[in-house]
């Protein structure tokens, strides 16, 4: 996750952006978390989907649910090909079976299983609500509804503690749902760009 966030850092510096919008999804939020209080003072918003407090599998009111990110995960390990069509379940259908060839075809498995070891382990159990205090800066909160890897008790959390953000809930993952980019739309009409 270190290197997602120098290198969304890297990229923020690079272009010269004096304000912009920091964007994650699900197990991206976390390094979206990492780059917004990262540079603090070009952030106008950020835009979290999967919104969550802490990316915890374990007790009461966990955000993600142990027992299919653990199969998930076991199935990367054991049968790649069937972990990447699987994919096209998991998130009901916001990879397709194309997408999920040409993820096998450029992430060979060993780096897959790299990645989620190295970064996933990273934030697990990590807390972000002090993060997100911290940034002090207009926030979205997104939930994928009726998703089969984060709970509604995550949500309602991240709700519950960040009343004023603007919270939407939608039938889709929101990296790929048309509902999220219109509310994304709104929400940056509303940031102030210019401070």
């Amino acid at each position: 996750m270190n290197a997602l966030r120098a290198r969304g850092l890297e990229e923020i510096e690079r272009r010269g952006w004096e304000r912009c919008l920091v964007v994650g999804d699900e197990h991206g939020a976390f390094p979206a978390i990492e780059i917004a209080a990262g540079r603090p003072q070009a952030l106008a918003g950020l835009a979290i989907g999967h919104a969550c407090l802490a990316y915890r599998r374990h007790g009461e009111r966990a955000p993600i649910r142990l027992e299919v990110m653990s199969a998930v995960e076991r199935l990367a390990e054991v049968d790649y090909r069937t972990y990447a069509r699987a994919l096209t379940q998991i998130t009901q259908d916001a990879y397709d079976d194309e997408t999920a060839d040409e993820y096998i075809r450029r992430v060979p498995q060993e780096v897959a299983l790299a990645y989620a070891s190295a970064g996933f382990e990273g934030m697990t159990e990590t807390e972000v609500e002090a993060k997100l205090r911290g940034l002090d800066r207009p926030l979205l909160f997104a939930k994928h509804e009726g998703c089969l890897a984060w709970t509604d008790e995550g949500f309602e959390d991240a709700v519950a503690a960040f009343p004023e953000a603007r919270a939407v809930t939608i039938p889709q993952k929101p990296s790929v749902s048309p509902a999220f980019a219109e509310a994304l739309r709104e929400f940056c009409a509303g940031l102030a760009w210019d401070e």
